[in-house]
């Protein structure tokens, strides 16, 4: 799997430990089979800059450990049994946790991805993804990044636009400048920062800030929810000429 629109990014810190280096990053880990999650969990630990510090068999026991060991990022399984992988991960969410949700699956159905970006998550891995692409997944995410891999992300926001736009996320367009606006339009057309700065004659520093504030003003989390606002609001239509900049 790839980043989404913007590339990987340095790892967001866990915090800074005593030296005043970076503390590794923390993941949770939830999956009702025990073997998945010790597979995981030896991969994980194996690398200095990432350390498992929960492990979950259900949804409800993910609840749980996250609020009990503020994890970095929850690599969520969807088909569990008390309460699955996408109500856990909106839950989460709602809760307001920093922690970030990768959801691991066996399938690759539109369906589980397009609920997985509208329940908050920040990616969405295959499970018989080879080991580096799971280390891929938990940095990237960890970084603030989002994380699905480009034909997975045209899919659902093609999904996504198949429907009649949403008069509440149309109306919360007014909240954004025009220039803001213009940046989600690019940010939908899958374009990097770099390459947002290039179109719109624009620092990458400033289109960052402008970002920033696009995901603050509209309640979004990472580019991938910021895509699919773009789309769900009517902004951005398939086929659709991202603006060029003045």
């Amino acid at each position: 799997m790839t980043a989404a629109p913007g590339g990987a990014a340095q790892v967001r810190p866990g915090g800074a430990d005593a030296a005043g280096g970076s503390a590794p990053v923390r993941v949770a880990i939830v999956d009702d089979q025990a073997m998945v999650r010790t597979g995981f969990r030896l991969i994980l630990d194996a690398e200095p800059d990432i350390e498992v510090v929960a492990e979950a068999g259900d949804g409800r026991e993910a609840l749980d450990a996250v609020a009990r060991s503020r994890p970095d990022v929850v690599l969520m399984d969807i088909q569990m049994p008390v309460l699955d992988g996408l109500e856990a991960t909106r839950r989460i969410v709602a809760a307001g946790d920093d922690a970030r949700v990768v959801i691991l699956t066996t399938f690759e159905r539109d369906d589980y991805i397009t609920e997985a970006v509208r329940a908050g998550a920040s990616g969405f891995l295959i499970k018989n993804a080879p080991p580096e692409d799971l280390l891929t997944a938990v940095r990237v995410v960890a970084a603030g990044e989002a994380l699905l891999s480009p034909s997975v992300t045209r899919r659902v926001l093609a999904r996504l636009a198949a429907g009649t736009p949403d008069p509440a996320a149309a109306a919360g367009l007014d909240r954004l400048t025009e220039r803001e606006t213009e940046v989600l339009a690019l940010v939908a057309g899958g374009l990097s920062n770099g390459e947002i700065a290039e179109r719109l004659y624009l620092g990458e520093a400033t289109v960052k800030t402008h970002l920033s504030r696009v995901l603050s003003k509209l309640g979004l989390r990472d580019r991938v929810q910021a895509a699919v606002y773009a789309y769900e609001s009517g902004l951005t239509r398939p086929g659709s000429a991202p603006p060029t900049g003045a």
